[in-house]
């Protein structure tokens, strides 16, 4: 039985459970759960990671932890009772353990591994913590490291912020939100700017020294020294090196590794340098043989310098080398560093060209016990630590030192007797009283142990030596006292012996007999004179003797003789227990001089502060001991002394003895009667403040007044305790009248910065801290009173010193932050005083800063929630007293720009975050009470008018991304919280003060706005937020931004009619609001959009500003990447629900739909424009969504900006040809005018007729980057036009010299031809634009099939290639998938006049070869009935499809949609779905009889000559063609009528390429008979995919498969192999000479089926062969003329050139819809580029031809005769694609048999007139193309459009009128044949403009 858990509530699981049993829970190792029942040793619970999924699991596998439970029951919250750091490092490494592997992923490898090792270290860190074995201290240590690692991880990860107490997060609901702000604060200015360090230290290690003539030990001496004031500031680091030049002792790192100490930032300057002195130990002579002498020296061997400037630059630990220097003579050793850094370059020289000094040096920073920790290493191996000389800058009271520094100077010697100067040594030993020397005592430096005696090192024959060698001499103070110094002489000999003989010695005592010890500064001492074996021992003789000359002169003039020779040392004592101040002795023992008392005291102000801290407490024991015997004769000079000892303690070299002090104060101060005194001279002195000469005085008794009042205060207890505490009353009277003389004092004002003022502000700055002292004598309210009447007493004037301003304020922060304001009942007191002063200085916004700290003490002390009376009456007091200054400072001074220095920037942001936070606090605390009372103290509806709006506007400030930094969520979430509790409260009032008739629109306005950019801020979508910190917040906060909307819901719902002041005006907010990705807040918002539309319908009876306002917002919105699928699904539905019963469903509905629309296109566009590369997916959706905005939503700036984000597309993609039609689109909607046009986009602000100026070059440009040279000449001539209206020659010089350029590219420069590819894309998961559509897109240079396939596979790398070319079905456009299906098209030229043309240069006919393509054609090989086994050819037919594209290519994409696709003529389909063709059909159908009857008398005149071996044949050929017969209905033929034979010059009937009716036009699809190999004379091309192998095999198989002409109407096409594949591979020419039944036969060898395979593919150009060289002679041509009567337009010899004239065809160069051609009459169009010069009358151009019908009455006369040739309208191939076979070459698909351009019509005169001169144009109806529906959308406009074909209009900047007069170069008439008469005034009548989308480019 399942049983809820009492103590079982949480646990980690420890081993992995699957979950196999029925309910289990899948759990992994490491999840913490949270357990709900027990059973028989299973638990029932969830993973807290997944808290939605309940499950059952095993006990043992879960480790139980401490737990506690909040809200018992169904919605219990478990909480673990570890250590909160425990805590958040587990929940830390959880979540950076995901992003920890997206940096790997990211491929951010550096801070992946650098991750990885502080994630080991922290693991480390918490095993430590929770084995909970270490010390307190070890504790605290480690959690501040734990927590410095997870700041440091956080920041690098971009995770927030968090606040911490004491290493603990806190909970931001437990503390005050001021006390929030500023651990935040604290921790992001630890972050952001570290402390400079005030303290530093050099480390130095020796490494070795580098010279060639080493062999002797040397002394290395290093020191800091200050060049600029010349001396050292160091202690000496004193090392050995051996003869090698190493260190002697390298296992004692101590002994070559030093740390020189406390260095301030000042020390840390350019002319403080290391200076390295190098004594060597060894003879007298550094080249001295061996054997000479055996005793050793000191003698000068270099020196070296380094400025520790160069240190400064970086805290490099390479090793340095030092270069070493040594002096030219010996007598300058001891200044040879000054020397060196003066570069003397004459006195010194380097001591080898190779030596040098290697060391290792490095500066490190921050007090010695941060360098302890953080470079432990130095510390571990050993390291000596070198101070500074003397003390350091600040002196600790617990420091015991007493060096004596010793310098030993210089001394002057005579000869003695000799010839030559003395080697002189000193030797130094110091003496105790009894004369024994004392061991150890004299320290060469830091790194070397003390000694018991000194030897100078010997100067080379110098009577006057100079040494200015530093030593220490840390004698302890017990035997300093009768010790003394013995300096002792000796001469060393440089002979064999090398004795040192002794001559002379000097002595100074360290102490004289009176206590004082020896002086500090330089002593010549005598010396006196002795012999070689003279005895020292006995110290009393000669101690007798004077020892200085000073002493000598004055008090021993009978020794002058003695005085010759002398001896100079310089002594420093640095000791905290013995003076050298005879006064400060003097005063200590002032009972043995009772007369020299007043002396003593008079001069203690003239003793230096050191000597006086030394001996503190004897001092202020001398002082009291005074004051308590003779207090009338002394007090007033005692009182002056303990002010100058307090003052002095202000110092900050001192300031670290003011807890000497206290700890004196508090135990040893015994002036028990010393109150009363300091009382009466303290009222005496403040009494007394205007009194001038006084006040210098008077200042510092006011500086001192803490330490008086301690004084006083202990005082008065000593006496309470001694006495039981009487005279109380007399000491409380003393107290008020002290008070009283202070408030009078205070109370006094000033103008201007007086001598008064200044004293105020003394007294202020201390007063604060005397609280505390009353406190302990008095009651706290007692106490508060007192404080609350003096700060009262202050004078109020604002204007007055500025200082004295700024420092009330201080003490009133002081006050705020004393312990006497931390009590609710003194704070209660002292709260209105506080806030009368803080008003007063926020209302004349002075002293911001400080003003914001003491709020947040204020608001630091008023705990969350606290429900105390006293706290409740406290905020009543803060909002009526502060809340509206409040707001009006926050206004003000974010309001101001903020400061260009960075350190007043950040001030800046301090104070506005104060402020903000102490708002926030404030507004926390405030109940139903606080804002009933608020609200109600408002008098008049104004007032809150203005309030409202000033909270709401501080509101939105606080919203600000930049109010906080980025990372402090935590704070951002606070504050949230606040503002929309706030809201809720006053948008009660809002409702109850501001509706029907007291309506304000700026309140509400204001109201609203803030609503929104609550909602939409960052912070709060939840969806950016990691899984544990969105259930964090939702726990906590829950979804503030369902709160909000729901409130904005209600708060529209209550407007009633006024919502019409708001339409359209919140439609964009409240769009963007419902983009959020939050269900909940979408269903509440998106009906407030069918309110609107309602409201709107109402009011004006249609809803178009907000539909305008819709689409506009929609556009940036999701630009931005608001919005998802979701949201477009959601809008949909929830409105079309609202308007189901609405009078306007209809066009709500039409609005509704428009909308989502936009919506699928602008979600496709940002998904496309996140790849990276340009590709085709973003440049199809972006014209996707250029045409919506033209088309659909007429907005012309829209569809401007998105034609130039099209521009800037192909730019990059280097689309050059496709961005010159593109920016052609803008330049359509421009006139040539003089209008001014405003500055948009890159544009500046011009003309109209400039900015059209600018893009025409602009197009030029890119039409010639892109080889498009024939338009870029159109628009060359256009401009020039321009140019020559306005005289502007040397512009159009430059023009014309373009365009002659662009022609000689053309003639000169090579362009590749490239392929045309027909993709489909299938299936749901297609973006809309693309979604079960298919295109047509125009290759790459050099761009394949199989190249194209993988570039689409790599742009679409889920799609499926599809392995045929069928259409698919149904499934594939409903599947979840995406398809593709794409196989070569091959293009059918428009113009084909250009192509047919003899003579004119491939250069030019390439252009229109791939240029202006509106249709594409493929053959689709399939098997008709069943396949034959053993002949696959019986069955095999060809299907031929025409694609037609909504636009040509190229354009402005490199691919556009299929508009339309058509096969053969013959299918029901076509027939039904084209009844105009009707009549087209049935002629078609009469002329494919007409030819069977040819054919029938071929086969007879066959029959005739046969020979006997092909028999066989000739009988197949006639069962064929009676099977031919069959299939087309015809049961039997008339007689064969005798003609007379026709002669073909070459083997065949020839087409003509102008002559073919419009059905043979392959702009029409239709199914092709395959053919044999000789059907194609021209070039083919191979491809090795199996579509183009199976099309190319063309057979003679005249087989027909069905038994009714109907079925040839029916067939449908069959699956194929391969749809991938090209048509435009090369191949060389197929031509066979085979005879016709070989070529006719099913059994061909493999060679023939290869070349028959290969014959059915259909490239783009087809010339005739050379099978057809040969015109036909005029008599033929006469009879072909004839018999094509009524079939096809005939040129007639006879007629004179005006006859032969034609109508030019209209312009397709218009942009604007409907745009027709003018009458040539008027202004002439061309459509096509001008070509070079060519004979005035030519063909008519095969486009056209498409429009022409051919009477069906029109059959030739001479039947009866001459059987009529009529030509075949099924076999006709524009673009010079002519397939001309002379024998039967097989079957169409229609089941018809036909000669395949055999029709003797075809070689009707047209062929031989390509030489003639004109060609006259009978008049034909013209079958005009049927309209595009309306319901397809218009393609965007482009260069060339099909004359008369389509209603959309094409750019017509590039038609060029033609002149009446042909130019040199005239441009090549596009002509058109005629109509039939009815229609001829109809043709040539100007066809009216229609009218052009609105202009706005007045605006642009």
């Amino acid at each position: 039985m399942w049983i809820p858990t009492e103590h079982e509530k949480f646990g980690v699981v420890i081993a992995s459970f699957r979950g196999t049993v029925p309910h289990g829970l899948l759990l992994e190792i490491g999840d913490t759960v949270q357990i709900l029942e027990k059973c028989d040793g299973w638990y029932r619970g969830f993973a807290l990671k997944n808290p939605n999924i309940k499950g059952i699991f095993p006990s043992n596998y879960i480790h139980l932890k401490n737990a506690c439970v909040k809200n018992k029951g169904q919605f219990e919250m478990v909480i673990p009772t570890e250590d909160s750091v425990i805590t958040e490092m587990t929940c830390t490494l959880r979540d950076w353990g995901t992003m920890w592997k997206q940096l790997y992923v990211r491929n951010e490898g550096d801070l992946f591994h650098r991750l990885w090792h502080i994630m080991n270290e922290i693991l480390d860190l918490r095993r430590q913590v929770l084995v909970g074995h270490l010390t307190h201290d070890r504790m605290k240590d480690v959690k501040r490291h734990i927590t410095a690692r997870l700041d440091w991880g956080n920041e690098q990860l971009g995770l927030d912020l968090v606040p911490r107490k004491e290493y603990a997060m806190v909970d931001p609901e437990e503390i005050s939100i001021t006390e929030l702000y500023r651990l935040m604060e604290h921790r992001h200015r630890k972050k952001d700017t570290p402390i400079p360090a005030s303290s530093h230290h050099l480390f130095v290690q020796m490494k070795s020294l580098m010279c060639s003539n080493l062999g002797e030990e040397l002394e290395v001496i290093f020191s800091l020294f200050d060049s600029k004031e010349n001396r050292p500031i160091s202690e000496r680091f004193f090392l050995r090196l051996n003869r090698n030049g190493l260190p002697k002792c390298p296992e004692k790192p101590e002994r070559h590794c030093s740390l020189f100490v406390d260095l301030s930032s000042s020390e840390l300057r350019k002319d403080i340098y290391i200076t390295v002195h190098i004594i060597r130990i060894g003879r007298m002579g550094a080249g001295e043989k061996k054997n000479a002498c055996n005793v050793q020296y000191r003698r000068p061997f270099g020196c070296a310098v380094l400025s520790i400037a160069d240190l400064l630059a970086g805290d490099s630990k390479d090793d340095l080398i030092l270069k070493v220097y040594m002096c030219n003579t010996e007598s300058d050793w001891y200044q040879i560093h000054e020397n060196i850094i003066k570069k003397l370059n004459a006195r010194y020289n380097l001591t080898g060209s190779n030596a040098g000094l290697a060391v290792s040096l490095q500066l490190l920073h921050g007090d010695i016990e941060q360098i302890r920790r953080e470079y432990t290493s130095i510390f571990t191996h050993g390291v000596s630590i070198t101070r500074k000389l003397g003390f350091s800058n600040i002196i600790m009271p617990g420091e015991m030192r007493n060096d004596l520094y010793i310098t030993v100077e210089r001394g002057e010697f005579e000869k003695g007797g000799k010839s030559v100067a003395r080697n002189v040594e000193v030797t130094m030993h110091v003496v105790d009283s009894c004369g024994q020397i004392l061991k150890d005592f004299i320290s060469f430096g830091s790194g070397e142990l003390p000694a018991s005696e000194y030897h100078s090192f010997v100067l080379y024959h110098n009577n006057s030596p100079r040494w200015a060698e530093l030593l220490k001499l840390p004698i302890p103070v017990d035997k300093f006292r009768g010790a003394h110094i013995r300096f002792e002489f000796r001469h060393c000999s440089t002979k064999e012996k090398g004795e040192k003989k002794l001559f002379g010695f000097s002595f100074v005592a360290l102490m004289q007999e009176n206590g004082r010890t020896l002086p500090d500064g330089t002593h010549e001492l005598i010396v006196h004179k002795c012999e070689e074996n003279t005895s020292l021992q006995d110290s009393s003789r000669y101690l007798k003797l004077p020892f200085s000359k000073g002493i000598l002169l004055g008090n021993n003039s009978q020794a002058v003789k003695t005085t010759k020779e002398s001896f100079w040392i310089t002594s420093f004592l640095c000791s905290t227990k013995l003076t050298q101040n005879g006064d400060m002795l003097d005063l200590l023992k002032w009972r043995t001089h009772p007369d020299k008392i007043a002396g003593c005291l008079s001069k203690l102000k003239e003793i230096d502060g050191s000597e006086i801290v030394k001996f503190l407490q004897d001092t202020l024991d001398t002082l009291f001991g005074i004051l308590d015997e003779n207090s009338q004769k002394y007090g007033s000079k005692v009182f002056d002394c303990l002010v100058h000892i307090i003052n002095l303690l202000q110092d900050s070299k001192f300031h670290h003895f003011k807890p000497v002090m206290d700890t004196y104060i508090e135990s040893h101060f015994a002036g028990a009667l010393a109150y009363r005194d300091l009382i009466k001279v303290l009222k005496w002195h403040i009494d007394r403040v205007t009194e001038i000469e006084l006040q210098e005085h008077i200042q510092e008794v006011l500086k001192a007044q803490e330490y008086i009042f301690k004084y006083i205060v202990q005082s008065r207890r000593l006496f309470s305790l001694a006495t039981g505490g009487q005279n109380e009353e007399e000491f409380r009277c003393c107290i008020q009248e002290l008070l009283l003389s202070i408030r009078f004092f205070l109370s006094q004002e000033s103008k201007g910065a007086s001598a008064l003022s200044q004293l105020q502000t003394v007294f202020l700055s201390s007063f604060p801290a005397v609280y505390s002292e009353l406190l302990k004598l008095f009651d706290v309210r007692e106490v508060a009173n007192l404080v609350r009447d003096t700060l009262s007493s202050l004078p109020t004037i604002m204007h007055g010193d500025e200082s004295l301003q700024a420092v009330k304020l201080q003490c009133i922060g002081k006050t705020v932050e004393s312990q006497l304001y931390t009590n609710p009942d003194s704070r209660y007191i002292l709260l209105p005083v506080v806030l009368h002063h803080l008003h007063m200085h926020l209302q004349e916004q002075k002293d911001l800063i400080m003003c914001a700290r003491i709020l947040s003490n204020i608001f630091c002390l008023i705990k969350k929630n606290s429900s105390e009376k006293s706290v409740l009456e406290e905020i009543d007091v803060i909002v009526n007293s502060l809340l509206d200054i409040l707001l009006r400072t926050i206004l003000e001074i974010t309001s101001r720009p903020q400061p260009s220095g960075s350190a007043m920037r950040l001030q800046f942001q301090d104070v506005t975050g104060e402020f903000v936070s102490c708002l926030l606090s404030l507004l926390r605390q405030m109940t139903d009470r606080h804002y009933q009372q608020l609200l109600d103290s408002f008098n008049a509806k104004d007032e809150l008018r203005d309030f409202l709006l000033q909270i709401f506007t501080v509101f939105r400030i606080l919203i600000r991304p930049e109010m906080f930094p980025k990372d402090w969520t935590v704070m951002r979430l606070v504050a949230n919280n606040v503002i929309i509790t706030t809201v809720l409260y006053l948008s009660d009032a809002l409702r109850k003060n501001f509706l029907n008739e007291n309506f304000d629109y700026k309140i509400w306005d204001s109201y609203f706005y803030l609503a929104v950019i609550f909602i939409n801020q960052l912070c709060l979508q939840l969806e950016m937020f990691t899984p544990s910190k969105k259930k964090k917040v939702l726990e906590k906060y829950g979804d503030m931004r369902v709160t909000m909307g729901c409130e904005i819901f209600s708060m529209w719902q209550n407007l009633g009619e006024h919502k019409l002041h708001f339409i359209p005006a919140l439609i964009g907010p409240f769009l963007e609001v419902t983009l959020i990705p939050q269900p909940d807040l979408r269903n509440v918002m998106i009906p407030i959009f069918h309110d609107m539309m309602d409201w709107e319908q109402r009011r004006s009876g249609n809803f178009k500003q907000v539909e305008a306002k819709l689409i506009d917002k929609l556009d940036s919105l999701m630009s931005e990447g608001k919005g998802d699928e979701t949201y477009r699904e959601l809008f949909n539905s929830i409105l079309l629900k609202k308007i189901e019963r609405e009078t306007w469903r209809e066009s709500g509905v039409s609005l509704i739909a428009t909308v989502t629309r936009l919506m699928e296109r602008l979600l496709d566009y940002r998904d496309c424009m996140k790849m990276g590369e340009v590709d085709g997916k973003k440049i199809g959706c972006t014209v996707s969504l250029l045409n919506f905005y033209k088309t659909e939503l007429n907005k012309e700036e829209m569809y401007i900006r998105y034609i130039h984000k099209l521009y800037d597309l192909h730019l990059k993609a280097q689309n050059f040809t496709e961005a010159a039609y593109t920016l052609l689109l803008y330049d359509e909607l421009l006139e040539w005018s003089d209008r001014p046009l405003r500055e948009f986009l890159n544009y500046p602000m011009q003309t109209e007729w400039q900015r059209k100026e600018c893009l025409h070059l602009t197009i030029i440009q890119n039409f010639d980057r892109g080889k498009c040279w024939e338009n870029g000449i159109i628009l060359c001539r256009k401009i020039a036009e321009q140019y020559e209206s306005y005289y502007d020659y040397r512009n159009l010089s430059k023009m014309k010299m373009m365009e002659a350029s662009l022609y000689d590219k053309i003639m000169d420069q090579q362009r590749l031809e490239p392929e045309f590819f027909r993709v489909g894309f299938y299936g749901k998961k297609f973006p809309f634009f693309l979604r079960n559509k298919e295109f047509v897109c125009r290759g790459h240079d050099y761009e394949r099939l199989e190249a194209f396939q993988q570039r689409m596979l790599n742009e679409f790398p889920h799609a499926i290639a599809m392995q045929h070319a069928n259409q698919p079905d149904e499934t594939i456009f409903q599947a979840e998938a995406q398809y593709l299906q794409i196989y070569a098209v091959t293009p059918i030229p428009e113009s084909q006049e250009v192509l047919q043309r003899e003579g004119i240069p491939d250069n030019i006919k390439s252009f229109y070869k791939v240029n202006h393509i509106w249709r594409f054609r493929y053959d689709r090989p399939f098997h008709k009935g069943t396949k034959d086994k053993e002949n696959e050819f019986k069955s095999l037919w060809v299907e031929r499809t025409t694609l037609i594209l909504v636009q040509s290519l190229p354009g402005i994409s490199r691919w556009f949609e299929v508009e339309k696709r058509e096969v053969a003529f013959f299918v029901k389909d076509y027939v039904l779905n084209h009844p105009e063709d009707g009549e087209k059909i049935t002629r078609l159908r009469d002329l494919m009889l007409e030819q069977a009857q040819i054919l029938e008398f071929g086969l007879a005149v066959h029959e005739k000559f046969v020979p006997q071996d092909m028999r066989p044949l000739h009988k197949k050929l006639v069962e064929q063609f009676v099977v031919m017969k069959l299939s087309l209905g015809i049961q039997e033929f008339s007689a064969c009528v005798q003609a007379s034979p026709v002669h073909f010059p070459n083997g065949s009937p020839r087409v003509c390429r102008n002559s073919a009716p419009p059905s043979m036009s392959p702009e029409g699809a239709r199914v092709i008979p395959r053919r044999s190999p000789l059907s194609y004379p021209a070039v083919n091309r191979y491809s090795s995919s199996s579509l183009s192998s199976q099309a190319s095999a063309e057979v003679s198989n005249i087989t027909g498969q069905s038994e009714s002409s109907d079925e040839v109407f029916n067939m449908q096409p069959s699956p194929s192999t391969s749809s991938l594949s090209s048509t435009h591979s090369a191949s060389p020419n197929v031509t066979s000479s085979a005879p016709s039944s070989a070529r006719a036969s099913p059994l061909l060898s493999d060679k023939h089926k290869h070349s028959r395979e290969n014959s059915c593919l259909s490239p783009r150009e087809r010339p005739c062969s050379a099978i057809y060289p040969t015109p036909l002679e005029p008599s033929q041509r006469m009879l072909f003329n004839h018999i094509g009567d009524g079939a096809l337009p005939r040129s007639d010899p006879s007629l004179s050139v005006p006859e032969k004239a034609v109508n030019t065809t209209p312009s397709s160069w218009s942009l604007d819809s409907g745009k027709e051609a003018r009458n040539t009459s008027e202004s002439a169009k061309l459509i096509s580029p001008p070509v070079p010069p060519r004979p005035t009358q030519t063909a008519s151009p095969a486009r056209h031809i498409a429009s022409v019908s051919p009477s069906p009455v029109g059959r030739s006369p001479m039947k009866g005769s001459v059987q009529s040739f009529t030509p075949s309208p099924v076999e006709y191939h524009s673009s010079g694609l002519t397939s001309n076979s002379p024998v039967l070459s097989g079957s169409y698909s229609s089941g018809i048999s036909s000669l395949s351009r055999c029709s003797t019509s075809e070689t009707s005169g047209f062929e031989s007139q390509s030489s003639e001169q004109a060609v006259t144009v009978p008049n034909y109806s013209v079958s005009e193309e049927p309209v595009r529906k309306e319901s397809k959308t218009p393609p965007p406009y482009s260069v060339y459009e099909r004359t008369l074909k389509r209603p959309v209009p094409l750019p017509h900047s590039l038609s060029i009128p033609a002149p009446s007069d042909p130019p040199a170069l005239p441009p090549k008439p596009q002509l058109v044949r005629p109509s039939n008469l009815e229609n001829s005034s109809r043709r040539t009548e100007q066809v009216p403009r229609p009218r052009p989308l609105p202009r706005k480019v007045s605006q642009l």
